[in-house]
């Protein structure tokens, strides 16, 4: 089954360039963003508006609550659902985002990981309470910190990640994501490059474009309605930090120069990741 993949990092110009895609190839769009899955956070995760839309069908952007979990195991059967309609009704289905785990984990596919029962309820009664939490972050620091650094606001992801290295001393992270396997679909791949000061001064105008835009009043709702204690929403660069902002924390000027921070550190993982994990891709250099 052929798709058309476009990866590269945020505000690097994906989006734009799919739609102007599945305009001319006949195309549909499939988020590859864990993000742009939630409602209620549409300016801040860049959502496309109905506007940008402009009659190119999109999935898997805005269909569920923040509240809801959704992790990459369902995102691969929800994306592999939509590339089969797509497909089905004689129209290119268009992968688009720079979420690169789950970009990774649809067009290679996902190993199943090793659990044993007795050890999580071990772990559960070490770790799984406020005061067994800093232990758990000593130990991750220790046996795995690069899901430390993923998930470190995530008790319940950390303790499965250090069931799963206990068991067979690899990362979970290492084993969510086949690294030799064949693609799953027939992809042609592409990723976007741009230099990290083109890319830094687009992150800066569209930070300040979407505080203007009513993001900051958007973020006021969703915190009001539990965004931060959500099972995977959270994560969404931001919405912390304004709600810092609403508390008086910091001043506007300060609050943006966070956003564009977090959203630059955010992009050179996803450009280190994007160039290790996908040599199927060819570089669209701007």
């Amino acid at each position: 089954m052929k798709i058309l993949v476009i990866i590269g990092p945020t505000a690097s110009g994906k989006s734009a360039l799919a739609l102007e895609t599945a305009r001319e190839r006949n195309g549909e769009i499939v988020s590859a963003d864990s993000m742009q899955l939630y409602c209620g956070l549409e300016i801040g995760t860049a959502q496309p508006t109905e506007k940008e839309r402009a009659g190119i069908a999109h999935h898997l952007v805005g269909c569920f609550p923040f509240g809801e979990k959704v992790d990459v195991y369902r995102y691969v059967k929800l994306a592999d659902a939509a590339i089969r309609d797509i497909s089905a009704r004689g129209k290119l289905p268009i992968l688009c985002g720079g979420t690169g785990f789950y970009v990774k984990a649809l067009l290679r596919g996902l190993d199943e990981l090793p659990g044993d029962d007795a050890l999580r309820r071990k772990l559960d009664e070490l770790y799984d309470s406020d005061a067994g939490y800093p232990a758990l972050i000593e130990e991750m620091a220790r046996r795995d910190p690069a899901a430390l650094e993923k998930w470190r606001f995530c008790r319940r992801k950390l303790i499965r990640a250090l069931e799963v290295v206990s068991l067979c001393g690899k990362s979970i992270l290492e084993l969510q994501t086949r690294r030799d396997a064949p693609l799953r679909y027939e992809a042609e791949a592409y990723r976007i490059e741009r230099s990290p000061e083109a890319l830094r001064a687009r992150i800066a105008e569209r930070a300040e474009k979407m505080l203007a835009s009513g993001w900051i009043e958007e973020a006021r709702s969703a915190i009001a309605a539990g965004l931060l204690e959500s099972p995977t929403a959270w994560q969404a660069i931001g919405y912390a930090d304004i709600g810092r902002f609403l508390r008086g924390e910091f001043d506007r000027k300060t609050l943006l120069e966070k956003i564009v921070s977090a959203s630059c550190r955010y992009a050179r993982r996803q450009r280190t990741w994007f160039r290790h994990q996908h040599p199927e891709a060819k570089v669209l250099a701007f």
